[in-house]
């Protein structure tokens, strides 16, 4: 018999097979993955390095779709603002596979090549080495916070007559419909707040004179 024309497993399969289970159940494991994919767990671990190595491949597909673009936008601060809701929507799309991408340092090498861009970006536009990471890391609890809180109900607090809440009540009831979107408007214009803040004016090199 020759060989079928569509392989039978690859990355590219492995990866959208976890992330279906992720999205499903909340995790994955590789029997599962196999068990899918109709083949041996044993031919599985010949394409990736175990479960640490398919995590690193889930978080290079769910980064995928940040939009590369967003940081050449100007000025400098909607550019930032641009990133960071393309990020959220990407993790927003597949919320259940942030706390398994938690729990393990990053080394997917498209992510650290996207993470070097994003530095890059913020010494270029004139951030202290020292105030970067803080930066990023804020932005990122923020942003995945928020691509948790979309996959939440919309109403959070059920009031009971057991416990008297009236002012929690009134609140609630000035609340517009969108509360995720809201809450995550509030924590980006005050992050974006602080970077202004804190932003130096990026150095200028010298224009050398013609000869």
């Amino acid at each position: 018999m020759g060989r079928p024309r569509t392989p039978l497993l690859d990355r590219e399969r492995i990866t959208t097979t976890a992330l279906q289970l992720v999205d499903e159940q909340g995790d994955f494991s590789v029997p599962k993955i196999a068990k899918r994919l109709g083949v041996q767990t044993g031919s599985v671990y010949h394409h990736v390095d175990g479960r640490d190595g398919i995590v690193e491949l889930l978080r290079e597909r769910i980064a995928s779709a940040i939009d590369p673009d967003t940081l050449d936008a100007d000025p400098w601060d909607a550019a930032l603002d641009a990133w960071a809701r393309s990020y959220r929507a990407a993790f927003a799309a597949h919320p259940r596979v942030i706390p398994l991408l938690m729990t393990s340092p990053v080394r997917a090498p498209r992510v650290l090549e996207q993470y070097e861009r994003a530095v890059t970006f913020l010494l270029d536009v004139g951030f202290a080495p020292r105030s970067v990471m803080p930066l990023l890391i804020a932005l990122e609890n923020l942003i995945l916070g928020s691509a948790l809180d979309l996959a939440a109900p919309e109403t959070m607090w059920e009031l009971t007559e057991e416990t008297v809440t009236p002012h929690l009540a009134e609140a609630l009831a000035a609340t517009t419909e969108g509360r995720a979107d809201q809450a995550f408007n509030v924590g980006l214009t005050a992050l974006m707040n602080h970077a202004r803040a804190i932003q130096t004016t990026p150095s200028v090199q010298p224009v050398q004179p013609k000869s």
